[in-house]
């Protein structure tokens, strides 16, 4: 992996956790989630005009993908419902990065060097580390079965950006479509209510619209540069960012397992510059 591919995914792992952290911050945090990927939609329809259509053969990875990123969603609603964000969140976003290596490494023809599946195995287990290894409750089921959901949109994207010369329509197309379908979605229910939270708080959700597109955009342009596994494993590394927002915007206090987490994942991604 070149040092600029390295650096941009980098890049999109820190403008991740920065949206995320206006999600945190706001009041509602699911008319928030609806908001963010409506505005997310808005601005890749108007992009989409400026850009070629994308291939025929790319339309059953479009509508895969945006059909995963829906239910994608619907598990994280369901999972933090019933379990921790600190506990849900890197059951997630740790064990797809691991799903995803197996599955380029075995089935995809992407073999990873020695060197390399230990960096992705020590970013990764930095990750579940900061879960703090309590007991899984009703949540934990629903959240490892969302890392492979994770993982399927991660390697469904993979695929698709190397048999194109766009991978911005690409992305744009997902946003748009993933974008309505959660906008209908939030409509029927709330109503009202989401008219009125979209007039109060649009610009939090054009903020956080385009903080997605912009981090999600580089991954799938970088999984067209790079082994898909090594771009999946850095990009979770939104993690670490999250913390320092959670502790300089939040307050909120880590204590010294959560910090010798945050070190392995840091010892992952310099073993990863490295191979």
């Amino acid at each position: 992996m070149s040092f600029s591919v390295f650096a941009l995914v980098l890049v999109a792992a820190a403008v991740h956790a920065g949206w995320n952290a206006l999600i945190k911050g706001a009041g509602d945090k699911m008319l928030s989630t609806g908001l963010v990927t409506v505005m997310a939609a808005g601005l890749a329809a108007g992009g989409l005009p400026f850009l070629p259509l994308p291939e025929t053969a790319l339309w059953p990875y479009i509508l895969g993908s945006t059909l995963l990123q829906i239910l994608y969603y619907a598990l994280v609603a369901g999972a933090y419902r019933r379990a921790d964000f600190s506990q849900a969140y890197p059951l997630m976003r740790g064990t797809a990065p691991l799903i995803v290596a197996l599955v380029a490494h075995f089935g995809l023809g992407q073999p990873l060097p020695g060197w390399a599946w230990a960096g992705v195995g020590l970013l990764c287990g930095g990750i579940i580390a900061t879960a703090g290894g309590r007991r899984g409750g009703p949540g934990t089921g629903m959240a490892l079965l969302n890392a492979f959901v994770i993982a399927g949109y991660t390697l469904v994207d993979g695929m698709a950006v190397r048999r194109t010369g766009s991978p911005l329509a690409y992305t744009l197309w997902i946003f748009l479509l993933t974008g309505v379908a959660l906008g209908t979605w939030t409509l029927a229910r709330y109503r009202r209510r989401a008219v009125d939270y979209a007039r109060r708080h649009w610009a939090l959700g054009l903020s956080g619209g385009a903080g997605t597109l912009i981090a999600y955009g580089i991954a799938v342009w970088a999984m067209g540069q790079a082994p898909i596994a090594l771009v999946a494993a850095l990009r979770e590394t939104s993690i670490v960012f999250a913390a320092g927002l959670a502790v300089l915007l939040f307050g909120e206090r880590l204590p010294r397992a959560r910090w010798l987490a945050l070190g392995a994942i840091l010892g992952g991604v310099a073993v990863l510059r490295l191979t």
